[in-house]
């Protein structure tokens, strides 16, 4: 049986090739949006207060080097076999090297449904994942220039909603804990799936809107699209294992690796990289990456994490 949550995308991308009237309001929207970060964050941090810190740095410079490597081997592949130009090459693979809010959350989605156990502590390292990326993808775009506005790009990515909202909340649940956020609970945990689904109607109509951007670069975007998300979900599994994570917890993992920004990155992309096409990197990520992940990539994912865990003996 299919989920509803991942129905309500379909349902969104239906009615979005069909040109329906359809569309949340912005305010909406964005009423969602910020529930879904807090809802993420403040659980992370209920479970983040549970162990110390310094438990956690070696799986924080972990993946903090795995989404500088990601964005690396995206690259080239871009550039050279793509035949994309410097700058949109740059700008993909960083969206490559990032990771989706919203495909994380419809992990969770579906780990909370099957009763599956992972690292309460992994939106931490979601929001470890945003940064490396950008810098990665700003320096092979520009090269150390003098000309790049380091203080706007930081800002832009520290001071941006997602980061903000995530962080705000794993503060506030580390602050807190489980017994403190009790009276908050009805509307950041038991209603998620619920504003998840409204989140994906909004996700389905937006992807619908980027299909027809996909008509010079379409069948390379598609294969890469495709074939880059399964590549790290690869690195993701096995950094997974090296780090001793849980069959959950490295699904998981080789979820973040898998998923293509399409907030944080695109905003700093505009600032540093402005002669990148965003609409290149928008198609990729969130026309045709995005959908993967939901629909397929996040249960292929966890049943590699299960087949590593066995043949491995983890």
């Amino acid at each position: 049986m299919i989920e509803p949550i991942i129905l309500f995308f379909i349902f969104g991308v239906v009615a979005g090739l069909a040109r329906a009237e359809l569309r949340l309001p912005n305010q909406i929207y964005e009423f969602v949006s910020i529930l879904l970060l807090l809802a993420i964050g403040l659980k992370g941090g209920v479970e983040l207060g549970k162990q110390p810190f310094l438990t956690l740095l070696p799986q924080i410079l972990a993946v903090f080097v795995m989404g500088m490597a990601l964005t690396l081997v995206a690259f080239p592949v871009l550039l050279k076999v793509g035949g994309f130009k410097r700058a949109d090459a740059a700008s993909i693979a960083a969206h490559y090297g990032s990771v989706s809010v919203g495909t994380y959350a419809v992990a969770v989605a579906y780990m909370g449904t099957k009763n599956i156990y992972f690292e309460e502590h992994m939106p931490l390292l979601l929001v470890v994942l945003e940064v490396p990326a950008i810098l990665v993808g700003i320096l092979l775009a520009r090269g150390f220039s003098k000309e790049t506005e380091w203080g706007s790009v930081m800002h832009e990515v520290f001071a941006g909603k997602g980061i903000v909202l995530l962080l705000g909340g794993l503060l506030i649940g580390w602050i807190a804990g489980a017994d403190g956020l009790a009276s908050i609970k009805p509307l950041f945990f038991d209603l998620f799936k619920g504003i998840l689904a409204l989140f994906l109607l909004e996700m389905g109509l937006i992807t619908a809107s980027k299909i027809g951007a996909l008509r010079r670069y379409g069948v390379f975007l598609i294969f890469f699209g495709i074939g880059m998300p399964l590549f790290s979900a690869l690195v993701g599994t096995g950094l997974g294992l090296l780090l001793g994570l849980s069959v959950g917890g490295t699904a998981m993992l080789a979820t973040l690796a898998a998923s293509a920004s399409y907030i944080a990155v695109p905003a700093a992309m505009r600032i540093s990289v402005p002669d990148a096409n965003p609409t290149l990197s928008l198609a990729a990520s969130l026309g045709i990456t995005f959908p993967f992940n939901v629909l397929i990539g996040i249960a292929v994912y966890y049943e590699l994490a299960v087949s590593s865990h066995a043949f491995f003996g983890g």
